[in-house]
């Protein structure tokens, strides 16, 4: 079987915590993660402007696509972050308030989302005004793929589909943001080039093969929202999405894989557990844990395993159906 690794870097502070995955944010309506910023700084996916570096290049490399090596385009990144609706209000209301020492406009302007996307029925007026008419004039990528002039956040209102949540339209719409990005948990890493017109210049997308979509705001609140959160999990049972609320995240561990986690001690744990949904799982087998299971079955009304401890670096988790793992985010 094979190995599927996992690794919470995306807690920490910078930017290159591995190449070989690319985050994208999506802030929900709930209140904001104290480490939201270091989130936001993740959420970028490597959409690399050409056009205007076209002309350095042998006249070779301009008539057709190359594969390059992925460090040469890092230059430039183009920002997806998307709030769901009401998550907009979030961004607005309390970024501010983690940079108390700073102007709450000029926050508000660092911090502006990409996309807004939802039934538009909780989002403020005056927070639709304010990001629909900013100018981003940090996005040197949005420049560079537009070469015209600087756009405030896009709207895509999708109240004509009461049939899925703000969280599956998001997942949805950021998995086609960038078409070849593999969406998938699976593969290896890679670096890929598709050239399109936009305008009258020539652009080529880099994509890196993982996509991890981090979602902020996701737990606490109405326990049905935070069901339907869950359900999106299982939508999606092929794409990497982590739920995250100050307390703690979630993510899905697809029974097709023998998994590994790579515990980032400094920001998370020791608290965590695994959970069947929708189905028992007949036999769960784990290291690396204080009640370590061995072929165990666990199903609702009977064992979970719940308020367990890690107690090394590196947990090993093997099942027989799909498992919820959460783990506890420390107050640092």
């Amino acid at each position: 079987m094979d190995v599927m690794t996992h690794s919470s870097t995306f807690l920490l502070p910078g930017n290159d915590h591995g190449s070989c995955v690319t985050y994208a944010l999506v802030v929900l309506n709930q209140r904001l993660p104290r480490f939201t910023p270091i989130l936001w700084d993740h959420g970028s996916v490597s959409l690399m402007a050409f056009s205007f570096f076209a002309n350095c290049l042998p006249p070779c490399m301009r008539e057709r696509d190359k594969v390059f090596s992925f460090g040469f385009w890092r230059c430039v990144t183009a920002q997806v972050r998307v709030c769901a609706d009401g998550g907009a209000n979030r961004v607005f209301d309390e970024m501010p308030l983690l940079f108390p020492r700073d102007d709450a406009l000029d926050v508000r302007h660092r911090y502006k989302p990409d996309i807004i996307k939802g039934d538009m029925d909780s989002i403020r007026t005056e927070v639709l005004d304010f990001y629909t008419n900013l100018c981003d004039q940090s996005n040197l990528a949005q420049k560079l793929v537009l070469a015209s002039k600087m756009q405030g956040t896009k709207v895509v209102d999708e109240s004509h589909d009461q049939d899925t949540t703000d969280l599956h339209k998001c997942v949805a719409y950021i998995r086609d943001f960038a078409p070849n990005l593999d969406k998938s948990n699976f593969g290896e890493c890679c670096v890929c080039l598709q050239s399109m017109l936009v305008g009258n210049c020539r652009t080529v997308y880099v994509g890196v093969t993982k996509l991890c979509i981090l979602v902020a705001g996701a737990l606490g609140g109405r326990f049905d929202h935070e069901a339907g959160n869950i359900n999106v999990l299982y939508r999606f049972s092929t794409t990497r999405i982590i739920l995250l609320s100050d307390d703690c995240l979630i993510y899905l561990l697809p029974r097709t894989h023998r998994h590994e986690i790579h515990i980032q001690s400094s920001v998370e744990g020791p608290h965590c557990g695994l959970i069947p949904i929708g189905m028992a799982s007949v036999g769960t087998t784990t290291t690396g844990l204080q009640w370590d299971l061995t072929n165990t079955e666990m199903r609702f009304g009977d064992l979970v395993s719940t308020s367990n401890l890690v107690q090394g670096e590196k947990i090993t988790v093997q099942s027989s159906s799909d498992l919820l793992w959460t783990i506890s985010i420390k107050k640092v």
